[in-house]
């Protein structure tokens, strides 16, 4: 098992991230931030105005280390990386699962199984913890959708049919998800079901930040084993959309999002102010709140839990990789099928 190495989020507008000797540097105004040995970090990923010098750029791309460039609220927008290292016969293998209909069937009837299985497993614990009648009953006829959900997707005989299914589990799941909030947090963080691009409430300001992370991390663990992650199997695959990523971060977008964007709230480290309202609707974090969401993300994927098929325990932050190489077996024909994380 791999060591896991961190990922250096850039917030600051006007930063300057540079190279020195073997270290990277960052700059605000000439003045020294942060100077971090490279050998410590996995990938650098910078939200809005910052600036890169092209020295760092050209050493990350010769160490295989991923520089990201997000605009302020974590949308993806650009990302340098040096020549592709991966296996070009693992990636022909994946060429022919993704043309093969039996294989891409039961691929992304796994990979919603286990999104919604873990999602069931969120609403059913907040159903266990809820304080009101009212919740714990919602919640519970919640989580009996989602299994009754579960339960059709081997009938489900072609992809349109499983993001069907997924499509109508995820609304049941999002209408319901607020309930697990304290009660004097409800008003200020009401959610009209799930919207993106832009966010229209504070709590889709933050699940679209925090997805965003989840997101890199599951595309950095598929290029790190070889796949290519714009060729998905659930997804369908359109130009510029690493469809396979969005794969892989299906099962972990409950367990290692949501339910940190919960805890954010519930314990009060986001909070109403930390969001303003943009002309035509829009909502977005202020600065000193993402980098309250980047320190807390970091911190959860430090914390340990058992892997179900190692038998071991390994960090949050290692599971895309693990999953990812599992991914790879299924493809090179080593497993029978693709088999999600699930948690207890």
């Amino acid at each position: 098992m791999r060591q896991i190495l961190n990922t250096l989020y850039v917030m600051t507008p006007n930063a300057y991230v540079h190279l020195e000797n073997e270290t990277l540097r960052v700059e605000v105004e000439g003045e020294k931030k942060l100077q971090v040995p490279l050998h410590h970090l996995g990938s650098v990923v910078c939200f809005g105005d910052v600036l890169v010098s092209p020295a760092l750029m050209h050493r990350c791309a010769q160490d295989g280390r991923s520089v990201v460039l997000l605009n302020r609220n974590g949308r993806f927008m650009a990302r340098v990386e040096g020549p592709v290292s991966g296996n070009i016969l693992l990636r022909q293998a994946q060429f022919r699962a993704a043309e093969n209909p039996a294989f891409t069937l039961d691929t992304a009837r796994s990979i919603v199984a286990g999104k919604l299985r873990n999602a069931r497993q969120v609403l059913l614990r907040g159903a266990r913890e809820a304080d009101d009648d009212a919740d714990r009953a919602a919640l519970d006829r919640a989580a009996d959708s989602l299994a009754a959900s579960i339960r059709a997707l081997p009938a489900a005989a072609n992809l349109d049919t499983v993001r069907g299914i997924e499509g109508e589990a995820a609304r049941t799941y999002f209408d319901n998800l607020t309930r697990l909030l304290r009660k004097d947090a409800r008003a200020a963080f009401a959610m009209n079901g799930r919207s993106r691009r832009p966010p229209r409430d504070r709590f889709n300001a933050l699940l679209s930040f925090v997805y965003s992370m989840v997101m890199n991390d599951c595309r950095s663990a598929l290029e790190s084993v070889g796949l290519d992650p714009q060729l998905g199997f659930l997804h369908a695959v359109r130009p510029g959309r690493a469809a396979l990523a969005l794969d892989l971060m299906e099962e972990f977008r409950a367990i290692l999002a949501d339910r940190l964007v919960l805890t954010l709230i519930n314990r009060g480290q986001v909070s109403e102010k930390d969001f303003e309202e943009r002309p035509g609707g829009a909502v977005h974090m202020r600065d000193d709140a993402r980098k309250t969401v980047v320190v807390a993300y970091q911190e959860r994927k430090q914390e340990e839990l058992t892997h179900p098929l190692l038998e071991s325990k390994a960090p949050f932050g290692l599971l895309p990789d693990l999953q990812a190489r599992f991914l790879a077996r299924t493809i090179r024909g080593e497993m029978e099928g693709y088999l999600p994380f699930l948690i207890k």
